[in-house]
């Protein structure tokens, strides 16, 4: 249908349940016609238009509904687009001519029009008083320069009328007879001869601009813009905006609102982008960047137990997503300071989507100790690809950052969401950049770090070779894989753990194993030598049991004897990124924990 048709769908199937509900969601569905905007001030008056009390809102309660034009919901600058009710000090002042000046016509347009409301007799009569700034400062709430204008003069005001009710009633932001209202009015003053909207198909009132604020990224960014008259927007192939695209502007409202909605509620900024995933009908589904498994599940330590969650939660969303149930998925950059790019569109079934997340979180996944089996967050995986490793000392613990540059970043993020959502393969590059920042894992302070690098470099090695070449890696150490690299990983754990097992309670010093690591990738039968060498005649006596020792020895020949066996122009040829997998599972297995009759120590 595409991405205007899926929100107009969703607003009309949301508009009943939660345009002006301010309780359902973190920011309410906005009415046509109207804008969230963010309140600093609120004047309270009765019926009659006397001042009865002022306070400053909170950031919690900041965000209010309020009426717009199309002139001034796309105002720029210092200009006198006066919002029709809610709007900044110096609109409601006459110490600013122009603009009040803008906002009362406007006010008494509206509120002798056949669609008036009692709560504008009542605002426009203390408005036309000008005594907001003397009420204000009598509160504590704003301060005058020497002029006697407000040092803050872009703060909005939003109205509550007493009318001797409860408070809710009060609101003018929370008025859905207000709302009603100003749609009404509004309506009847446009003049336009109705045209053929390219999104709905119907004949209908046109939309001359189209609204801003829809996401974060950039509050001036608009996804359709019409405002050209330069002619070059259209290089010949157009005389003026209507050849290219006419909307209505009940559906331009429709659309935009049902966009800032579902990004201020649901959606998820990553990279300096925002990412879109929902059901246009309010069904739940999944969502396209997150773990695939509920958050409620157990953690898994062995993959067998990972695939029955993950195969549980997939059986779960299919049994209560109702078969002809679609998912949309979107992608948005601000790619200019006004325009707003769609880099990343998707529709499909949501049982398909659920598929895609499985079998993704299925194979792209590694132990990450002590947290168990999981599968990387994609923003990770592309910060730990290309980021910069940044290390920092505190409350006597290392602490380090790994952080790619944004720019960078968004790119990479964008791919790996498609590999996850299309099911296109790994790429390459990235596989190389994690293996690079994992060889050399000594730049690494923070051991948790480490960890988390590994696991992530696995589950991508993982994916990967599943992807291009179809292999299946057992997270469970096989001593007798064919594979030299492996086994070099194999052997780099057993020097590390070796030397790790000499230190003094607290050592922190790096195992030459790790400071060696880059040259060990590159040239492993050379350096596997010399450590050996290192190990057997200065670290291997000073531990105390005969029997770890001779265990460290019994290792060594075994995964030498393996090596062995491969031809001898291979011994010395750079590893393949599959060491890593050696690596972490001969660690793991070395770190485990022994039964009783093990843990026994002969000493000699």
């Amino acid at each position: 249908m595409g991405l205007l048709n899926q929100l107009y769908t969703t607003y009309c199937a949301m508009e009943q349940k939660y345009v002006g509900n301010y309780s359902e969601c973190a920011e309410p569905l906005v009415p046509i016609s109207h804008q969230i905007i963010n309140a600093e001030l609120e004047i309270t008056i009765n019926a009659e238009g006397k001042f009865l009390s002022a306070c400053s809102v909170g950031k919690e309660d900041a965000a209010i509904i309020i009426p717009v034009t199309e002139d001034s919901a796309g105002r720029t600058g210092d200009n006198d687009r006066a919002h029709p009710l809610c709007d900044q000090i110096r609109y409601l002042t006459p110490q600013y001519p122009k603009k009040f000046e803008a906002y009362l016509t406007q006010l008494h347009h509206w509120e002798n029009s056949p669609y008036t409301h009692p709560k504008l007799h009542a605002i426009a009569r203390y408005v036309e008083k000008g005594t907001i700034l003397s009420d204000l400062a009598g509160f504590g709430l704003i301060t005058l320069d020497k002029d006697g204008l407000p040092t803050k003069e872009k703060q909005v005001v939003r109205w509550r009328v007493d009318s001797g009710k409860d408070d809710e009633s009060s609101a003018c932001w929370k008025d859905l007879s207000l709302f009603q209202s100003f749609i009404d009015y509004y309506t009847s003053t446009k003049q336009e001869p109705p045209v053929f909207c390219m999104a709905s198909g119907q004949y209908a009132l046109p939309a001359t601009q189209h609204p801003k604020k829809l996401i974060n990224l950039c509050a001036n960014a608009k996804l359709i813009s019409a405002n050209d008259t330069s002619g070059f927007t259209y290089r010949g192939r157009f005389t003026d905006d209507t050849q290219a695209m006419t909307m209505g502007y009940e559906t331009s409202q429709k659309i935009h609102n049902a966009l800032h909605w579902l990004a201020a509620n649901q959606g998820v900024p990553m990279a300096g982008r925002m990412f879109l995933c929902w059901n246009p009908q309010g069904i739940p589904i999944p969502k396209a960047n997150a773990s695939f498994l509920r958050k409620n599940s157990e953690r898994s330590f062995k993959y067998s137990d990972y695939q029955k969650q993950l195969s549980e939660t997939l059986r779960g969303w299919k049994e209560n997503l109702p078969a002809d149930a679609g998912a949309v998925i979107a992608v948005f950059d601000a790619a200019t300071s006004g325009r707003l790019s769609l880099t990343y569109y998707s529709e499909m079934l949501a049982s398909d989507l659920a598929e895609r997340l499985h079998h993704w979180d299925n194979v792209c996944c590694w132990e990450h100790f002590p947290f168990g089996v999981e599968s990387p967050d994609i923003g990770w995986i592309a910060d730990c690809a290309f980021g910069t490793v940044r290390n920092t000392k505190g409350k006597g613990k290392d602490h380090t950052e790994i952080k790619a540059d944004e720019r960078a970043s968004r790119q990479h993020v964008q791919r790996l969401l498609s590999c996850r959502i299309d099911k296109t393969k790994m790429p390459a590059d990235i596989v190389k950049g994690l293996a690079e920042k994992a060889s050399n894992l000594q730049i690494i302070k923070d051991l948790e770090m480490r960890e988390k690098v590994l696991f992530t470099v696995c589950a991508v090695i993982r994916k990967y070779d599943y992807d291009w070449n179809q292999e299946e890696w057992n997270m469970a150490l096989e001593p007798q894989k064919k594979d030299i690299s492996y086994q070099y990983g194999r052997l780099l754990a057993v020097f590390e753990k070796i030397e790790r097992d000499t230190y003094d309670s607290g050592e922190k010093r790096e195992p030459n194993a790790i400071r060696l690591q880059v040259a060990f990738s590159k040239q492993p039968l050379a350096i596997s030598c010399m450590l050996w060498e290192q190990l057997d005649t200065a670290y291997l006596p000073k531990i105390k049991s005969l029997k770890k020792r001779e265990e460290y020895r019994h290792l060594y020949t075994e995964i030498g004897g393996r090596i062995a066996e491969f031809p001898d122009f291979e011994q010395n040829r750079p590893l393949k990124h599959s060491y890593f997998m050696g690596y972490c599972l001969q660690r793991n297995a070395l770190y485990a924990p022994k039964n009783e009759e093990n843990q026994e120590e002969e000493m000699k």
